[in-house]
């Protein structure tokens, strides 16, 4: 009981987390929705879904290192508000505007949490809890970001105001997490004020640099493929496999970021060592069950795609978040895990804008096969890149 009782300020920090992500994946499966509404193409779902992540990176190159100089809680604060004006934007679409503005504002409560966050939660463990709280904070992430297309799919199918209920629930939990934020104790014992927050510099500490090269390698192409998934899933589940069943939609794409928690448990068994080249080879075997999806029109292989690439994202995002952090000056720790960050949100944008670009010339699943080919070669390159030089870092 004692235990739990320690780990309970963590689990809370979790929490918020979850929220926050959550409601950053809100609208994937109600985009077919908002198409019939506005009337826009494939492509426009892509660079909609490319502004959230503008949103993130502009966050955290501006902002990543401020909860290191000005403290944690000010800067989830101000995270969870522009999750809340995000919310609102959706609430009150009329237009394609709003959704720009709307998927913006969530890139940059994003992009603020990331780092921050993660920190955070890290740091309300008790002593001797490093390695567990990593997971906590790594699977409050992904667990968020999973949650998001399934509270929404299973809203927009089985209730009332599809395109509006799911985004004043979240609007009420992200008021319940400020709450919960407001209780819980600052972690950052020398705070300036916020006129010392300067933009993020791209350098990293000497002692971070040997890890980070293959640690953000492995991000990169982990996010690609999520990003891609995330983006192209539901508009392929509806065109060719002709499943119109928003729940059910969500709930495949929200198993990817949920397998990503299973492949991020095993770490602490298999070592970050040996996690981050494993995970390689298990996201080149989702890539290559997502190819046969395609290629064959199959749901089964796009459910085992979301699994099997979940899990392979999860063992090397794990073991590339321990490396990095075990590497990293406490008083520079959120500014590491920020700049892996960055790399991660380009791997979740650019291939995402690619393939929009790609389907009018190719369609659907032709620029979907092209990005597939082009992420099999990098993330072979990654494989062989961490089994020639392996990372050490904590379990």
């Amino acid at each position: 009981m004692d235990s739990d009782h320690r780990w309970r300020p963590c689990l809370l920090g979790a929490a918020v987390f979850t929220v926050c992500m959550t409601g950053t994946t809100l609208p994937t499966p109600l985009y077919s929705l908002y198409q019939e509404k506005f009337g826009f193409s494939e492509l426009t779902v892509t660079v909609v879904y490319a502004v959230y992540a503008l949103g993130v990176i502009g966050a955290l190159l501006l902002a990543g290192n401020a909860s290191d100089t000005v403290g944690r809680r000010p800067v989830l604060l101000w995270g969870l508000g522009f999750a809340a004006a995000s919310a609102v934007c959706f609430l009150c679409a009329t237009g394609l505007g709003w959704l720009y503005v709307g998927r913006l504002l969530s890139g940059l409560s994003a992009g603020l949490f990331t780092g921050a966050a993660t920190a955070y939660v890290m740091e309300l463990a008790p002593d001797g809890g490093a390695s567990r709280a990593t997971f906590v904070a790594t699977a409050a992430n992904m667990g968020g970001l999973g949650c998001g297309p399934l509270l929404a799919g299973v809203l927009a199918q089985y209730a009332a105001w599809p395109l509006h209920l799911t985004f004043a629930v979240h609007i009420a939990l992200v008021a319940c997490s400020a709450a919960v934020l407001l209780w819980l104790a600052e972690t950052v014992r020398e705070r300036q004020p916020l006129s010392a927050v300067r933009p993020q510099r791209l350098g990293l500490p000497r002692q971070v640099r040997a890890v980070f090269g293959p640690a953000a390698i492995a991000s990169f192409v982990g996010f690609a493929l999520f990003g891609v998934f995330t983006s192209v899933t539901p508009a392929f589940l509806g065109q060719f496999l002709h499943v119109d069943n928003l729940a059910l939609s969500g709930l495949i794409v929200g198993l990817a970021f949920f397998s990503s928690i299973a492949g991020q448990s095993a770490v602490g068994r298999i070592g970050v060592g040996r996690s981050l080249p494993l995970g390689c080879a298990v996201l080149l075997a989702g890539l290559a069950l997502f190819a046969g999806a395609l290629g064959w029109d199959l749901l089964a292989l796009v459910v085992l795609s979301a699994v099997v690439g979940g899990c392979g994202h999860g063992l090397a995002f794990r073991g590339a978040m321990s490396a990095v952090t075990a590497a990293s000056p406490a008083d520079q720790r959120a500014t590491v895990i920020s700049a892996l960050f960055l790399v991660a949100y380009v791997g979740i944008s650019l291939p995402v804008v690619g393939v929009g670009v790609l389907t009018g010339p190719l369609g659907l699943e032709g620029a979907g096969l092209v990005f597939i080919a082009c992420m099999a070669v990098l993330v072979s390159t990654a494989a062989f890149y961490l089994l020639r030089r392996p990372t050490g870092g904590a379990k």
